[in-house]
């Protein structure tokens, strides 16, 4: 895998500046077609992908030869740490990004990652598209982040080589987590032993023994074919994985006003069309699991699981705007 330092993206920021001259008025037309990098972490079949397919046919619809996409799957321009900082310094133009991976730059995105926090896929849009959402976009874009819309990957779900259905069973457990405070306090909270991966790496420690566990969405989790190393799924759905369809400030700053409302739009068109796959691609990717072996279980002793979490809410209130904040999102919908 090629992986970018901040010594590739600069010597990519040189060769290419004379891309980042501002577009030319809508009414008129580019003399040529300006590249625009892509990030994405999966295959060319999964929706973090496709959804890329999806905004450059918009964007191509609008503005006919203005923009040529070059859109880079399964991670070959880096983890999604590395693609974030690519983003922030203008070498990559654009990405799907985890709310758990912006929380580096903006720590009140765990709003949206507080477990057992939201009921279904409806609560969580309704939570993203409120002034919370908006608010957070302000406060990413300060970073270097410019959110198009946001997305919604699923829930999050419990993975292992056995299955752990009481929250006492991953008590000693080495978790594989996001690189995230939050997700590691969760599993502290159970006992576990959180160890920070990124989620290219993760396959070769689970199958090392590096790690015992680990919690993703039912789709990454066939994407990246982790049946194979842990094939029990316990259904915890204990925090729903809210992203972003994210521009670089450089790239979106060099547009005009005109320019930038056709992507923005391509951005929510794209996000609609990237929640209805994800909805395919899980009920397909759980009946690929399980042709491969994988079992899933209902997690039990829920209220115990809920009660352990709700640690984390505490823990986090002053994060993310207070308690307040947190029961003002769980209010919704």
């Amino acid at each position: 895998m090629l992986r970018l330092n901040r010594r590739v993206f600069n010597l990519s920021l040189l060769a290419t500046g004379a891309a980042a001259l501002a577009t030319p008025a809508l009414t008129g037309r580019a003399s040529a077609a300006r590249p625009v990098l892509i990030a994405s972490l999966m295959g060319e079949d999964k929706p973090e992908t496709k959804v890329w397919l999806k905004i450059r046919d918009l964007v191509e619809a609008a503005l006919p030869g203005w923009f040529a996409f070059n859109i880079v799957p399964n991670a070959a321009l880096g983890d999604e740490k590395d693609v974030n900082e690519g983003l922030r310094l203008g070498a990559i133009q654009g990405s799907l990004s985890t709310l758990s991976a912006l929380s580096a730059w903006v720590p009140e995105s765990q709003l949206f990652d507080m477990p057992f926090l939201f009921r279904d896929a409806d609560h969580v849009r309704a939570a993203v598209t409120s002034k919370a959402g908006d608010v957070l976009k302000v406060r990413l874009e300060g970073e270097g982040f410019i959110v198009g819309d946001y997305v919604n990957y699923g829930a999050r779900h419990l993975l292992a080589k056995e299955p752990l259905m009481h929250p006492g069973d991953v008590a000693g457990k080495r978790l594989r987590v996001i690189q995230s405070p939050l997700h590691a306090a969760l599993w502290e909270s159970f006992g576990a032993v959180p160890v920070g991966l990124p989620i290219t790496e993760t396959y070769n420690a689970l199958a090392t023994g590096v790690v015992d566990a680990m919690d993703l969405t039912k789709s990454a989790y066939a994407g990246f074919k982790l049946y194979e190393v842990v094939p029990d799924v316990i259904e915890t759905g204990h925090i729903w994985a809210s992203g972003a369809i994210v521009f670089a400030k450089p790239f979106w700053s060099s547009l005009t006003s005109d320019v930038r409302d056709v992507f923005r739009d391509a951005a929510t068109e794209g996000a609609r069309h990237f929640n209805a796959l994800i909805v395919a691609d899980e009920a397909a990717s759980v009946e690929t699991a399980k042709a491969a072996g994988a079992r899933l279980h209902a997690a039990e002793d829920r209220e115990d699981w809920v009660a352990g979490a709700r640690k984390v809410w505490a823990a986090y209130a002053a994060k993310v705007g207070g308690m307040e904040a947190i029961e003002s999102v769980q209010a919704m919908g």
